[in-house]
């Protein structure tokens, strides 16, 4: 285990990082969306990933009659409708164009830690993972939190400083992110390349919609993905004496029958951006929604995932899941005996609740081989620190 651990951290300064992850190598922005120039379709051995189909541009659907149902106008410039219990696409627009993630991006972060951390553990918040902004949990320089409560808050409000202080976690900020584009690169979703955990806008950073729904399929095979994502409410002690009370943003989530979960999110450059799951009658249906026009999210999630459910079966798919890669059967070692955790505190601290604005949107086991890793690492470069944007939100 410390051989495969050394690999990595060599691995990781070949690739222009050093320990706390400030990138060495020159990395060439890739402008999101359309206006930068169209993203040539991801490619794999057998031509575009997920079928030739979905090379094409606009909005692709294979009616099965002159008089179908049409697909809903949504105000998304790109999108997947997919099945997840069959792989089959059932619907799409500009499928592999690249855009950014904003917030939906936390999935790829939630699914590539989850198997590497220990829940039960406990990691010290840095001042990077502090001074990350906005959206932020509270967590304090110095104080001690426990991974699981990081993981809600990562999943339920949108924590952009849990979600640096989880990569940091992994034992460095650069390979909890080289562990995530080790994970999309397992996962064929080329179009994705992850520079922060957070989804916060950064040099280089992208996905496409075909890639977020690669990446929602594999979350709905993450059981404690699930777990968290459809946590209502917690507590999250920021002190000893101090806790806030998260409530779940997905205002889809009790609200809509079947619904299993999603992920909003929200940036100025990547516009609002979406992934949301459900199931009803032996389907299970993925929307993924990029570079869409805000305070839209949930209506638009609604109508694509009603067509959805109306027309599954009926239509001739236009191109299919890719399935993942295969992997190593993952590593683990026993996690360190966390340390006393504020949660235990019961005194009359301070408490408020803390909710997602309604008009936007020290154990590890390693679960890639060193292979894996250096691969994703050598061909994604340095992964720079994102200047922070106080103009971003989630």
């Amino acid at each position: 285990m410390a051989a495969a651990l050394a690999g990595i951290t060599a691995v990781i300064a070949v690739a222009g990082l050093g320990e706390c992850g400030a990138a060495v190598a020159a990395v060439s922005p890739v402008p999101p969306g359309p206006s930068g120039p169209p993203a040539t379709p991801a490619t794999g051995p057998y031509g575009t990933v997920g079928g030739p189909q979905l090379a094409a541009p606009g909005v692709i659907v294979n009616y099965p009659s002159p008089r179908s149902p049409r697909v809903p106008k949504i105000p998304a410039d790109a999108f997947v409708l997919a099945d997840a219990t069959t792989g089959q696409v059932l619907a799409a627009k500009n499928p592999h164009v690249w855009y950014g993630p904003a917030s939906t991006l936390k999935i790829l972060t939630a699914i590539s830690l989850i198997p590497v951390l220990n829940p039960a553990a406990t990691v010290v918040a840095s001042k990077h993972a502090v001074n990350t902004e906005p959206d932020d949990v509270g967590l304090k320089v110095g104080q001690r939190y426990q991974i699981a409560d990081l993981f809600r808050a990562l999943l339920l409000i949108s924590g952009n400083d849990a979600a640096v202080a989880l990569a940091e976690a992994t034992g460095s900020f650069g390979r909890g992110i080289a562990l995530m584009n080790a994970q999309a690169h397992q996962l064929q979703a080329y179009d994705t390349v992850a520079r922060q955990p957070n989804g916060l806008d950064a040099r280089g950073q992208h996905v496409s919609a075909y890639d977020e729904a690669l990446i929602a399929r594999q979350a709905l095979r993450t059981p404690a993905f699930l777990k968290y994502d459809q946590t209502r409410l917690a507590w999250f002690p920021v002190t000893s004496r101090h806790r806030i009370e998260l409530f779940n943003q997905d205002r889809l989530l009790g609200a809509y029958r079947g619904f299993i979960g999603g992920k909003t999110g929200w940036t100025t450059p990547a516009h609002a951006t979406y992934v949301g799951m459900a199931r009803r009658q032996g389907h299970t249906l993925i929307i993924t929604m990029l570079h869409a026009v805000p305070g839209t999210l949930f209506a638009s999630a609604t109508a694509m995932l009603d067509w959805g459910f109306r027309m599954a079966g009926k239509l001739r798919p236009v191109g299919y899941l890719a399935s993942p890669l295969p992997a190593t059967r993952p590593a683990t070692r026993p996690a360190t005996p966390p340390a006393r955790h504020p949660a235990a505190a019961t005194g009359a601290g301070t408490t408020r609740r803390l909710q997602a604005s309604s008009s936007s949107s020290d154990g590890i086991a390693m679960p890639f081989t060193v292979g894996s890793v250096a691969l994703a690492a050598l061909a994604f470069g340095g992964y720079g620190f994102a200047r922070r944007r106080r103009a971003a939100r989630r």
